[in-house]
């Protein structure tokens, strides 16, 4: 006979957001890769180049309000997501180098 699992509520801390991801992850992880995107194609339908979001999708460059709204109008979704993703990275990024 199975054992019975025993439930838990897990509680969490509403001033943690947890942790937040690079906005070029989570353009790799969630996008580029799922719809079988190369990134020199994107960049190529994006206007820019290939090194410009390479570095982006590598955490080496922010994301900007102009990739914000290149990125939202080939992928539809909104600027402010990309705007959001990486005003959550600074932050963290910040917090974590004053020892917050």
């Amino acid at each position: 006979m199975p054992a019975k699992l025993e439930s838990k509520t897990i509680i969490r801390n509403p001033s943690w957001p947890g942790p937040a991801i690079p906005p070029g992850e989570i353009l790799l992880q969630e996008f580029l890769k799922p719809l079988g995107l190369r990134q020199t194609q994107v960049a190529k339908q994006l206007g820019i180049s290939a090194n410009r979001l390479n570095k982006a999708v590598l955490g080496k460059r922010r994301i900007t309000t102009d990739t914000a709204l290149r990125l939202s109008r080939l992928l539809k979704t909104s600027p402010q997501f990309w705007m959001r993703l990486q005003a959550d990275w600074d932050l963290q990024r910040a917090s974590t180098r004053a020892g917050s």
